[in-house]
């Protein structure tokens, strides 16, 4: 297995509009944290009349910043990959001051997994795209033009974008360049996420610039290893039941060995997605349903 080739450049600083191409520019919102490593990029893709992605987190500061990013310009869409609280909540606000449509797709209604610990970013379930966007779509802008891929597995509803005249994806979540993506049951799912990273992979991007932390240059051999990691740890998990019965909150310290004790809810929800599709693939059986408190045993 390779290793993840990850790219954990913290310079970025909040509130300054960064040119990073010809078309695109970043503006990091102020909420950095475990889960969002130096804060949200929000994307502006174009000139004159542009694209906003990812708009981020409902913050006065972060909204006045990309008011002043975007003075003389006009925004056509403002653009979500998914409705995590770090993403969607200020599409409205900056909508409100600066006008654009609005797209994404609509949170699902799923319940929040139980794990006595905060693991990700709540869902932004008031969420309401003025034009929910299918798979292929296509938005256009003077010199740009952006393409809608449905990518789920982090949520139910995640999308990425592609810049074609770039060859750029900016892939929300789906794949981030500091870290691996937390993949949760109910909303998140492993099958669909691993069937989504080879959806990428095939598509031959030349850059992902992820809604976290900085690009990655080279993404097959990335997503390659990131996949791999994913199947690594369906290993581990496998060889772990080989000693006898277990339930995901006493694989977690055994899988995570080093890993921050703070960070173990979150893997536990990891091992859950695996766990789920392992069983849905045969390989092991829950006690009752697949839950996230079941006893796990190999089947055979």
């Amino acid at each position: 297995m390779s290793a993840i080739p990850f790219n954990r450049d913290a310079s970025a600083v909040p509130g300054v509009a960064e040119t990073l191409s010809p078309l695109v520019r970043r503006v990091v919102a102020p909420n950095p944290g475990p889960f969002t490593f130096t804060g949200t990029n929000t994307f502006i893709v174009g000139r004159g009349d542009v694209a906003v992605i990812d708009p981020g987190p409902a913050l006065k500061a972060h909204l006045s910043a990309l008011e002043a990013a975007l003075d003389g310009e006009r925004i056509s869409h403002i653009l979500v990959t998914h409705t995590h609280a770090d993403h969607s909540p200020l599409a409205k606000p900056l909508q409100a001051r600066l006008g654009g449509i609005v797209g994404g797709a609509a949170p699902e209604r799923v319940s929040a997994p139980v794990t006595g610990a905060a693991v990700e970013e709540e869902n932004d379930i008031g969420f309401v795209p003025d034009r929910t966007m299918a798979d292929g779509d296509v938005i256009e802008g003077p010199g740009w033009t952006l393409e809608a891929i449905t990518t789920p597995g982090h949520t139910q509803n995640h999308l990425c974008y592609a810049l074609r005249e770039e060859g750029t994806l900016f892939t929300g979540d789906h794949v981030m360049g500091w870290s691996t993506s937390v993949v949760a049951p109910p909303d998140g799912n492993m099958n669909a996420y691993l069937d989504s990273l080879e959806k990428v992979r095939l598509r031959n991007f030349a850059t992902l610039r992820p809604a976290h932390g900085g690009p990655i240059g080279a993404p097959e051999p990335f997503l390659r290893a990131y996949a791999e990691h994913r199947l690594a740890r369906e290993a581990q998990i496998l060889e772990a039941l080989k000693r006898g019965p277990a339930t995901i909150q006493a694989l977690v310290p055994e899988l995570y060995k080093g890993v921050d004790r703070a960070l173990h809810g979150a893997a536990a929800l990891s091992v859950h997605a695996h766990l789920i599709r392992l069983t849905e693939l045969g390989a092991t059986r829950a006690e009752g349903a697949p839950t996230l408190r079941a006893v796990y045993a190999l089947s055979k």
